[in-house]
């Protein structure tokens, strides 16, 4: 079972049992505020933010508010597009991760993502957060992955990609995480050797000026030992590919500026189902690019170990604990 923490916090008109706020326990980064939101129906997003969370929070001393996709009687519900209280917190925030997939926020509450995104602050986007919106229409209708403004919508246009395709066999070849050789010095990889994941590897071309910071294998199985798959598939641009040769990129880094002249740093990785951080170096990934965002050195070996039990759930579609409220999974 998994518990979590709640501490009550004042944000306007949304109350505190709606989310989850982890205050810190000091460390270096203590007075860094990051806002975690969740809201995908099939890789258990609502499980693996909380448990980040806590460890930024307990671990390195982050203040960490925690945000799920809600009916309206306060209960999770990942197949709910169309709420997520809490996102003013993201006005005093100095990092957002996020792992969405196809939400339609109303305007009341996009705005706040708007305003975070207009002001140039950085983001780390995980999976499906590639195609995080779903809005046909409205004053926020570039964000949505079919936008005729913004071509592949927010994640094209900010995070590097859209959706495109499952380049891995989904649910039957997993993937281990290869970094990139121009990329082994960098400071995001630190600690970082030994990444596996059970989500497959998404096609994925990242813009001109991006650094590639691993590509993903495909494997032949689900399991860390197996060896890489043969074969090839066709690309969305109609060239057949070798499976592997060259590999996809799972995880880059980029600059965008925005419409705003403002730039945002943007840290991307098609990794991050709550099984996929049962892997130790895909959490301290993640946590150095936590580091990375706020600007705080990163160590050589930063502490992700599990805080409490993190007994993730399988991914795939309908497998959400009903009923569960922020508060904790009873």
């Amino acid at each position: 079972m998994i518990a979590f923490a709640l501490t009550a916090v004042s944000l306007t008109a949304t109350p505190p049992q709606d989310f989850i706020v982890y205050e810190g326990r000091g460390g270096p980064g203590a007075g860094k505020h990051i806002v975690l939101i969740s809201g995908d129906e099939e890789y258990r997003s609502e499980e693996a933010l909380p448990q980040l969370g806590k460890i930024l929070s307990e671990r390195h001393g982050f203040k960490c508010t925690v945000l799920f996709s809600l009916n309206d009687d306060g209960t999770i519900n990942p197949d709910r597009h169309d709420n997520t209280p809490g996102l003013e917190a993201l006005n005093s925030a100095d990092l957002c991760i996020m792992l969405l997939r196809f939400r339609e926020w109303p305007d009341h509450q996009m705005k706040h993502f708007d305003a975070y995104y207009q002001a140039g602050k950085p983001f780390i986007g995980l999976r499906t957060s590639t195609h995080a919106f779903d809005l046909k229409s409205g004053p926020y209708e570039r964000y949505g992955w079919r936008s005729s403004t913004w071509k592949g919508g927010f994640g094209r246009h900010v995070l590097g990609e859209t959706w495109l395709t499952h380049w891995g066999h989904h649910g039957v070849q997993a993937t281990r995480g290869v970094i990139e050789p121009s990329a082994a010095g960098h400071p995001l990889l630190r600690g970082v050797s030994d990444v596996f994941g059970t989500t497959d590897v998404y096609e994925a071309h990242p813009p001109t000026g991006s650094q590639i910071l691993m590509r993903g294998q495909v494997l032949s199985g689900m399991k860390p030992g197996d060896g890489p798959a043969e074969g090839s598939k066709e690309t969305v641009k109609g060239t057949e590919q070798d499976l592997n040769k060259p590999m996809m990129p799972i995880a880059w880094l980029l600059d965008h500026q925005n419409s705003s002249g403002r730039t945002n740093k943007v840290l991307t990785t098609t990794m991050g189902a709550a099984t996929d951080l049962l892997n130790e170096d895909l959490r301290r990934f993640v946590v150095n690019g936590a580091f990375w965002m706020t600007g705080i050195g990163i160590p050589d070996s930063a502490d992700v170990s599990l805080v409490g039990e993190y007994n993730p759930s399988a991914f795939g579609f309908g497998g959400f604990k009903k009923g569960l409220k922020p508060a904790g999974f009873r």
